[in-house]
């Protein structure tokens, strides 16, 4: 599909160039109102993460515990307990347990130490948080003496903590991320039940080596599990900001971050698109039902939502958290392995196009009792995403040349270039939202940068075009053609990370 799209301008131009015209400047219109709404919608997220950033979430729930109101600002939090009256939940604040899986591979613990560091930070009772340090025993010795290390020297500050090793080349596992954190998750259940600790108190965040969450979202994430009346039907998505390392990130990788943070902030004011993607977080009586998360997939996050919908029938939700959890930009060791690195990321992100047969297979070609009506429009919306991931930023960058190549003599075809070039001049004005938010989200300035990495920081936007086609589209592309001809990708590609000092 992605490849006829894009041969589509080309087919058009042999059959009628008119027809080519006037399909290519509504495809234009198309993404045109699409980055208005797009637009909005990153202001409107931004204000509301920086509004769920500053509640007392302490007191927040502290009320729901006690079922009264000392918090009056936000006004939904009145609303929300005089609604517990009418539909109860089953789990109270007070009865809610959180356990921190950190997938680690072979990161270095400038990486990891930071991690352990923020969940600490959080302004939560950290008595009722576990923490578990999911190492791979392919990463070698020096890999379990950091694990070692970390529960050796933070565990005594939680409930309880654990290293637990993933054990390398088991048998029907592709290597990666889903059977590590699923090793430990299962490990984690047989401790659970040994304490006689219910899986129905306990919530379960995935966080990979370099996630760092905000000081609230624990709070933040405790207090919307216990709002629900069935959480077991519920995922909790909080939003992947790359600024950990933004400033030392290469001009590239800072337009790829920035521009991957805010469309996650985006998604949190359309809760109907939202799936769980890296850090995510979900009830272990969910993972349970679901035997944690599959280990014969490279993207156990997005195909966890989709594992989780098949198997309750349609009955599940994805809930956004609106508290960011800090991730790092991509950056290797040298110029040439980031640039390298960046694709690999993207390519692997991309790999989700494998979901769509897996949701036709079990939701079309197996008999359910799913509601065929929400099947079809996720079906639709999984489709038309990576549809659009692969082809949009070549369309728009090049459709509009294709009708005068083959039919130099045409009146519209002449005509077009000028008119795609002023629908994409208004439609890149809403660079400038995000070239000022993306300053709104900077972390201080390492004090080794000079002012001038400020002034890079604006005149890095001109790369957008680059990134977009080379670092989306392309990427993408070589996913999907992969896909196509059985290439398929074998391991997890794990991307490197490095720390400047």
């Amino acid at each position: 599909m992605s490849w006829l799209l894009l041969a589509t301008p080309i087919i058009l131009s042999q059959i009628s160039p008119r027809a080519t015209v006037f399909f290519i400047i509504g495809y234009l219109l198309m993404w045109f109102c699409r980055a208005v709404a797009l637009n909005i919608r990153v202001l409107q997220g931004w204000r509301n993460t920086g509004y769920h950033q500053k509640y007392n979430w302490t007191k927040m729930l502290d009320d729901l515990e006690n079922r009264k109101v000392t918090v009056k600002d936000p006004a939904w939090h009145e609303k929300n307990i005089l609604r517990l009256e009418q539909y109860p939940a089953p789990i109270k604040p007070s009865e809610v347990i959180q356990t921190i899986i950190i997938s680690v591979y072979n990161e270095s613990q400038d990486i990891v130490e930071p991690t352990v560091k923020a969940v600490l930070a959080s302004n939560f009772d950290m008595k009722k948080v576990i923490l578990l340090i999911a190492f791979e025993e392919r990463g070698g010795k020096p890999t379990q003496e950091l694990a070692d290390y970390l529960i050796k020297k933070y565990g005594k500050n939680f409930l309880y903590a654990e290293a637990i090793k993933h054990p390398k080349d088991m048998k029907n596992e592709v290597i990666g991320k889903g059977g590590n954190i699923t090793f430990a998750g299962r490990k984690h259940l047989k401790w659970l039940s040994g304490q006689g600790i219910v899986p129905e108190r306990v919530i379960v965040t995935t966080l990979d080596s370099d996630n760092r969450p905000h000081r609230n979202y624990l709070a933040a994430l405790a207090y919307t599990y216990c709002l629900c009346t069935e959480p077991k039907y519920i995922s909790f998505q909080p939003i992947a900001m790359y600024t950990n390392n933004i400033w030392d990130a290469p001009a590239l990788m800072r337009v790829i971050a920035t521009g991957n943070s805010f469309w996650n902030v985006i998604l949190t004011m359309r809760p109907h698109l939202i799936r769980n993607f890296s850090s995510h977080a979900q009830g272990m009586a969910a993972l349970i039902d679901t035997d944690f998360w599959s280990v014969r997939t490279i993207v156990e996050d997005g195909h966890q939502f989709w594992r989780t919908y098949l198997r309750y029938n349609g009955k599940h939700e994805v809930y956004p958290i609106y508290l960011p959890i800090y991730q790092d930009a991509v950056l290797a060791e040298g110029y040439r392995r980031t640039l390298k690195a960046q694709f690999i990321q993207v390519r692997r992100w991309a790999w989700g196009a494998s979901d769509i047969s897996y949701v036709i297979t079990k939701g079309f070609l197996t008999k359910n009792k799913m509601p065929k009506r929400d099947l079809w429009a996720k079906t639709f919306r999984l489709i038309e995403g990576h549809l659009s991931w692969a082809t949009a930023p070549i369309i728009l960058t090049f459709s509009a040349f294709v009708p005068i190549l083959f039919n130099p003599q045409d009146i519209a075809a002449n005509q077009l270039p000028s008119i795609a070039s002023k629908i994409q001049t208004l439609a890149m004005a809403g660079l400038i939202i995000t070239m000022y938010l993306s300053f709104k989200a900077l972390p201080p300035k390492p004090a080794r940068y000079k002012h001038r990495r400020t002034f890079l920081m604006i005149i890095q936007w001109v790369l957008l075009p680059l990134t977009t086609i080379v670092y989306s589209a392309t990427a993408a592309l070589n996913s999907q053609t992969r896909l196509f001809f059985g290439w398929y990708l074998d391991k997890f590609d794990v991307t490197e990370k490095a720390v400047k000092k």
